[in-house]
């Protein structure tokens, strides 16, 4: 049975319940805005990817049942939640994007005197419709060029060991996966071996949901402490890290979730591949480095509580930044459903305007 994170059908969406993983298997149906910000910022929904489908989804199953006659109306209506709904994580890049994007087309259709108000609906519904799709296709394109790049790198017909960090898979995305759709094409192909996944603390994604997908697709793996990663390099012979991106700078500095950093330079010292697979959408030319990135603080029970339960001494101050920024020289490659660019080649296609690798 295909895992699906996001159901949306006739209108209605739904997403799984990422809070109550692996213990429960629950849906929440998402009515509108509210909900919609509610559940990216209390991480009921999370991943960028994912973030951006139902944040833009919650918007579409609130306006559909509107009858609009002012086009005006619309495109104020339309721009104002969807500012609303970045703010709801605002690391995340795709929301952002995802936003931009669909306000430019309700300003266009504003201006356009041949389109009514209600054609102006069924187009915007339309794109966000489509958004829905496409990321399923960007993800298993994603999850081929992942592959093969890591298979450039070995000789023969050998197999792979690959560790991953956070949740970039299905319950990440629209499906199939970032990260670990580059996972998923790997086992497809016959070639992986093993899958080391982190626990990801203090959240416990890879815990949790990492750990969810790979026993749900039967893919061979093993759940590790953040604090082991140093250790399994030693003791096993890992051939690539893969990670996922929440916003990826243009010179190739990655935010991505916290721990990440740290995996990055014990790669490094192992000499290890590192790559981020992440949609190109994740990659934002607007700022020039990691420096740049607004980096999200959560709340302190977060990390002093575990569901209920306190495990931190009472009275101890908690920091717990959400992600943290890998400096693209500890970087492979950026996988990317145009291609795999190394960091530098970033910076080459905002000069060009190429879509794909120089190399």
């Amino acid at each position: 049975m295909t895992l699906k994170s996001i159901i949306y059908e006739n209108g209605k969406l739904e997403i799984l319940d990422q809070l109550l993983l692996p213990s429960q298997s629950q849906y929440i149906e998402v009515k509108g805005v509210e909900d919609g910000w509610r559940a990216i910022h209390k991480m009921h929904v999370r991943g960028a990817p994912a973030i951006a489908i139902v944040g833009c989804l919650s918007l579409a199953v609130e306006i559909q049942p509107e009858v609009f006659t002012d086009k005006k109306i619309l495109r104020q209506e339309v721009e104002g939640k969807l500012n609303y709904l970045v703010s709801a994580r605002p690391t995340a890049v795709n929301m952002k994007l995802a936003a931009d994007e669909l306000i430019s087309l309700v300003n266009a259709l504003d201006k356009d005197e041949l389109v009514s108000a209600e054609q102006m609906k069924k187009k915007f519904l339309g794109a966000i419709e489509t958004m829905l799709e496409k990321d399923i296709a960007d993800n298993r394109a994603i999850g081929d060029a992942g592959a093969n790049a890591v298979l450039s790198h070995c000789s023969g017909d050998s197999m792979v060991r690959i560790l991953t960090h956070c949740n970039t898979g299905t319950l990440a995305t629209a499906g199939y996966g970032t990260a670990l759709g580059v996972i998923r094409s790997l086992h497809s192909l016959g070639r992986l071996e093993h899958v080391y996944c982190t626990e990801t603390r203090p959240y416990n994604q890879g815990a949790r949901l990492t750990a969810y997908e790979l026993v749900h697709d039967k893919i061979p793996a093993t759940l590790v402490c953040d604090s082991m990663v140093s250790a399994l390099m030693r003791a096993r012979s890992i051939t690539a890290v893969v990670v996922g991106a929440d916003r990826v700078a243009t010179n190739g500095d990655t935010a991505n979730k916290i721990g990440t950093y740290q995996i990055a330079v014990v790669a490094k010292h192992h000499g290890v591949l590192f790559y981020v697979a992440a949609p190109f959408t994740s990659i934002d030319f607007s700022i020039p480095s990691g420096e740049h990135i607004v980096i999200e603080e959560r709340p302190e029970r977060e990390m002093s509580h575990v569901a209920d339960h306190r495990i931190a001494a009472p009275g101890i101050n908690c920091w717990n930044p959400a992600f943290d920024v890998t400096p693209a020289n500890l970087i492979t490659g950026i996988i990317t459903e145009k291609g795999v660019f190394s960091p530098s080649e970033l910076a080459k296609h905002l000069k060009t305007g190429s879509d794909y690798p120089h190399s």
